[in-house]
């Protein structure tokens, strides 16, 4: 006959403390595993507002701090090393984002660096900074500008924080950040007049976005506020705004102070994020890596 044993409450409970955890399970739907903290930036970035792979020296990235920092472009590691600084001849009035991209010569990749903060809504222009990446060989080097894009928005002054180009058309595409929905805004190529138009072509059902960013290959788009990732996938030559104006995924999201800053891999294999430091508390270039 089986005796029925009675194992005390507690007891269960310090055994299952005790015990291994399992593995750590992603939604069967998930896309992306959770981020992973890599190095620490240096405190030079504690304001860092924009992030973008590097296409001329691979498994690096650019970043840049916002408004009243020096103009400073800083090239770092995975590890958030600063491998080089790259100083431009021009104020930081509010640097928010930064993308890569063709430009003149379509054999070579251009840095678009955004001074498109407005927190007021008091600025009647914006600007573009365009010049050709450089490679990493020297500490520091003094930027010569190739071009500086002058816009306005068509529908008024307003904060904006993300800067992308759409490798399909080389089309520069600048969202609002405060709006709910958010207002997105393309610059059409070439950029040829004295000052440029941003149309608004498409509202997304979004708030606060602080970033952006389309991969190489022009398939797929991420949009991050402080709060939330989202991700879109976008099928044959679909037009960014009817992409974005479609339900995203949201990416689970591991918290940072002030995330200002995300970024696709330039393998397509992942993506980062880089938050504003707090007080010394310096903050992490986060990974998220592709499931495979």
């Amino acid at each position: 006959m089986n005796r029925l044993i009675l194992i005390p409450f507690a007891l269960l409970s310090a055994l299952a403390a005790c015990s291994p955890p399992g593995p750590r399970q992603d939604p069967p739907d998930a896309l992306f595993e959770r981020g992973i903290r890599l190095g620490k930036v240096d405190l030079k970035l504690r304001e860092a507002s924009g992030l973008v792979a590097s296409v001329t020296n691979p498994g690096m990235l650019w970043t840049h701090n916002d408004s009243r920092n020096s103009p400073d472009v800083y090239l770092i590691d995975e590890d958030a090393n600063i491998v080089m600084t790259c100083r431009l001849n021009v104020k930081n009035r509010d640097w928010e984002d930064i993308a890569i991209g063709k430009g003149p010569d379509s054999t070579k990749y251009y840095i678009y660096l955004g001074e498109i903060g407005d927190n007021l809504s008091s600025y009647g222009s914006k600007i573009i900074y365009r010049f050709e990446e450089p490679k990493a060989d020297a500490a520091t080097k003094q930027i010569e500008l190739t071009d500086k894009l002058v816009f306005k928005l068509e529908d008024g002054n307003r904060d904006t924080e993300a800067l992308m180009v759409d490798p399909f058309t080389n089309d520069i595409i600048i969202i609002s950040k405060w709006e709910t929905p958010v207002r997105f805004y393309r610059i059409a190529y070439p950029f040829e007049e004295d000052t440029l138009v941003a149309r608004k072509t498409a509202e997304i059902d979004l708030t606060e976005v602080t970033a952006g960013s389309i991969s190489l290959d022009g398939k797929e788009v991420l949009l991050r506020s402080y709060n939330d990732i989202y991700y879109w996938r976008r099928a044959d030559d679909t037009p960014l705004e009817a992409l974005v104006t479609s339900q995203p995924m949201q990416i689970p999201y591991l918290p940072e102070f002030q995330g200002e800053a995300i970024a696709w891999s330039l393998d397509g294999k992942g993506f980062y994020t880089l938050s504003e430091s707090r007080n010394d508390r310096r903050a992490h270039l986060i990974l998220y890596k592709r499931i495979q």
